[in-house]
């Protein structure tokens, strides 16, 4: 029986998959309008699963949906066009939310 409880829950952590994230250093937003504008831009995907803009730690965020993907240079140029200077973009392994619950 424990054999059988051990390859269920061995099982089920390769099935589940980290949410995959892009996470950009963004400078240029100085006001809520900011931030809600690049939001609502960024929700328009249809790969987002979730955005979360910080505009006090100049961070902005996109979870991507599972099986989807966006590639870096795209998100950085959909931010630029948007009016505002990309920093630094990196993919990690982490939901819109964990990364909230992080920055401070």
């Amino acid at each position: 029986m424990k054999s059988i409880i051990a390859i269920a829950l061995l099982a089920a952590s390769f099935s589940a998959q980290a949410a995959q994230s892009l996470k950009a250093e963004v400078n240029g937003m100085v006001c809520a309008f900011c931030a809600q504008g690049i939001e609502k831009k960024l929700r328009a995907l249809s790969q987002a699963q979730d955005v979360y803009v910080n505009l006090k730690d100049r961070v902005v965020v996109v979870e991507l949906r599972e099986g989807q993907t966006i590639a870096p240079q795209v998100f950085k140029d959909l931010v630029k066009d948007a009016g505002y200077d990309v920093v630094s973009v990196e993919t990690v392994a982490q939901s819109a939310k964990q990364i909230k619950a992080g920055v401070k």
